[in-house]
């Protein structure tokens, strides 16, 4: 009941708003209609036409002005305006809108001689010389004042405005800076100007030497980017805004660190391949994030490769609810499949996923989740039955490594047995893509998850191997990537609840160092390998250089707010079981073949002893239903000879374990 009386009360004040702009606007064509007039008496050859009489004439005319005028302005639509956002487009739709009445005007009084005055001298043929065939340069004038004091009194209220809009935010605004001054930068200041903005723009800063010292919109370029801090001090800057899109890699780096060490809140536009469009770029802003300190290059993909596969395919996504398989799920969609097949055994992340992309693409869109573990041979194949899969991204897995550490039985049982049931069936079912998610931890690992992985691995080459020599149509491949942002069981959510509790935040070592790309990244590069797909490559992607963690946690320290070790403290507690000071992402007898994508590389693939592997790995089989930690951690050995483990923290839980087993019984 309520809402209407607020939309009636909003039209009324806007409607008033609109009459108010249009009687302004007529006043102002009537002044300058009645100027034109006298102006143009110098035109006349009067003899005896006084001022006055031309005037009494003029007005006759008023009306049909007025009326001609007030057409043109609803035509134009020039009250619609909200002139303190007004830009140059608007402006022309007065230039138009007095042209337009006045060549109509012209053409009316030319056709109705409506005007006539007495005392003007004769003319061939007795007749009188009519004040309306003479007036022409009243004609130019009418609509040049109109045009020009119309649009004056416009910036005359946008000045207004602005300046009491500045009396009342005194104090409000942040006094901004602005990295960058080009075309994105100027886009900016315009924006901040027009609008009820919170922020002032004081300076500028670029390091084009031409720049120096030049004005963009009334705002100088003062400095260039090794003088952040001392510009900041000097102009008591609130907020620095980063606006050079197109830059990327280590110089992005260097200059959104040194922006993160002063106090100052920084926004950050998107890379170039990321923006929307040119316009409302400050509304495309967003707070600097972890992941633009990476110093790593932006990686772009081929679209049109990754859509000629996908298109109106039925696309299987398994472990689809967690980080990467819900990001897998997203950009899946964009490119218009058929149908997705989200598998997960955890039902909650599955259900969030699934409610989103019905929220995205409608309620009709064709999408199921399954509940069920790929461990679930069966289960797996009555779905294949069902929906036949054409594509299927496997990212089920379990990628916890000190977990797996102390269950290594279940993290073979999920990760091999899992893998091996989805590429088996879909070897049967004759699926024509399979991408499995694999880990730089499948490189010479030293703990349980990274050896499932790189068994994983293994079985993905054999299949490929066994399709080829079947001409199967199916085409297997691995992507393997590094650590990534945001994921579950990364460190970054980790930090941010220990900076969030006081500290201390946790580092395993201070030396210890990692990959890092972003969860679209890792997705990209997945959807990415599958056009160079052809069965057995490990796509390999160019992460760059690797990143110290505690770096990371300094800089996520500074980016929440606090001075490292300050504020918040961190603390070293030791390698986990099984983690290794670097990660590797290619193996000594791969080797590397390059791809269209300068980023990412091919592993060559490998010999696999069809007979043995598979007879080595029915007998993992069995030792897993044994539950024997020990015996599984040794087969994995023989699986994954470049598995090299350290079984001391297994013995330690084992015997802990035992030790209390035997408490109980004791009691």
């Amino acid at each position: 009941m309520n809402r209407p009386k607020l939309k009636t009360k909003s039209f009324s004040i806007r409607t008033l708003r609109e009459w108010g702009i249009l009687a302004i606007d007529l006043i102002t064509v009537t002044i300058c209609y009645m100027a034109a007039v006298v102006l143009s008496q110098a035109y006349l050859p009067s003899q005896g036409a006084s001022l006055l009489k031309i005037l009494q004439s003029a007005f006759i005319c008023l009306p049909i002005v007025l009326v001609i005028f007030f057409l043109a302005f609803l035509a134009f639509r020039v009250f619609k305006v909200v002139w303190r956002y007004a830009r140059g487009r608007d402006y022309l739709r007065i230039v138009g809108a007095c042209v337009c009445a006045t060549i109509l005007f012209s053409i009316f009084d030319q056709i109705f001689h409506l005007i006539k005055i007495e005392g003007m001298p004769p003319v061939t043929g007795g007749e009188n010389i009519k004040f309306n065939q003479i007036i022409f340069p009243a004609y130019i004038m009418l609509g040049t004042f109109s045009a020009t004091f119309i649009i004056l009194f416009r910036i005359l209220y946008e000045f207004v405005y602005a300046k009491q809009r500045d009396k009342l935010e005194t104090g409000k605004r942040k006094r901004t800076m602005i990295i960058g001054a080009g075309y994105t930068a100027s886009v900016i200041l315009e924006e901040i100007s027009r609008q009820d903005s919170i922020y002032d723009p004081i300076c500028m800063i670029d390091d084009d030497p031409d720049k120096l010292g030049r004005i963009i919109n009334e705002i100088e370029v003062v400095g260039n980017t090794q003088d952040i801090a001392i510009i900041v001090q000097k102009y008591a800057i609130d907020v620095i805004i980063f606006a050079i899109p197109s830059l990327g890699g280590e110089a992005r780096q260097r200059i959104l660190t040194d922006c993160n060490a002063t106090k100052c809140q920084i926004k950050v536009l998107p890379y170039m391949s990321e923006m929307i469009d040119n316009v409302n770029i400050t509304k495309q802003m967003r707070d600097i994030n972890i992941g633009d300190l990476l110093g790593r290059q932006q990686i772009s993909f081929d679209d049109v490769g990754v859509a000629s596969y996908i298109y109106d395919k039925v696309v299987m996504v398994t472990g689809g609810g967690g980080s990467i398989g819900s990001e897998l799920c997203r950009q899946i969609s964009k490119y218009k499949p058929r149908r997705i097949i989200i598998v997960d055994v955890y039902e909650n992340c599955a259900y969030n996923i699934q409610q989103e992309l019905l929220r995205t693409y409608g309620a009709n869109y064709d999408l199921h989740v399954e509940i069920v573990s790929i461990t679930d041979y069966d289960k797996m194949n009555e779905l294949f039955l069902e929906f036949r899969p054409q594509i299927i991204f496997h990212a089920a897995a379990h990628k916890h490594v000190p977990l797996m550490e102390t269950v290594p039985e279940e993290a073979v049982k999920n990760n091999i047995f899992g893998t091996y049931n989805v590429v088996t069936l879909a070897q049967k079912h004759n699926v024509q893509k399979f991408i499995m998610i694999s880990t730089d931890k499948a490189v010479n690992p030293t703990n349980v998850m990274g050896a499932t992985k790189r068994c994983c691995e293994e079985i993905v080459q054999m299949m490929a191997q066994k399709c080829a020599e079947t001409n199967s149509p199916t085409e297997f491949a691995a992507v393997r990537f590094g650590n990534v942002l945001g994921s579950n069981g990364s460190v970054i959510p980790l930090f941010k609840d220990q900076i969030e509790k006081g500290g201390p935040v946790t580092v395993t070592h201070p030396d210890i160092i990692r990959y890092f790309m972003t969860i679209p990244e890792a997705v990209s590069l997945v959807l990415q390998a599958g056009t160079f797909a052809h069965g057995g490559e490990i796509f390999v992607l160019d992460m760059g250089k690797q990143v110290k963690i505690v770096t990371l946690a300094e800089n996520l320290i500074k980016l929440m707010g606090y001075k490292p070790y300050v504020d918040i403290d961190i603390a070293f507690t030791g390698l986990r079981p099984g983690e290794k000071l670097y990660e590797e992402l290619l193996m000594n007898e791969e080797g590397l073949q390059k791809t269209a994508n300068e980023k990412i590389f091919i592993g060559h693939q490998m010999e696999i002893d069809i007979p043995k592997f598979t007879a080595e790995l029915e007998k993992m089989r069995e030792i897993c239903m044994t539950n024997d930690k020990f015996a599984v951690v040794e087969q994995l050995k023989v699986l994954v000879p470049t598995f090299n483990h350290n079984s001391e923290y297994l013995e330690k839980i084992t015997n802990l374990a035992k030790e209390y087993k035997e408490e109980k019984q004791a009691k």
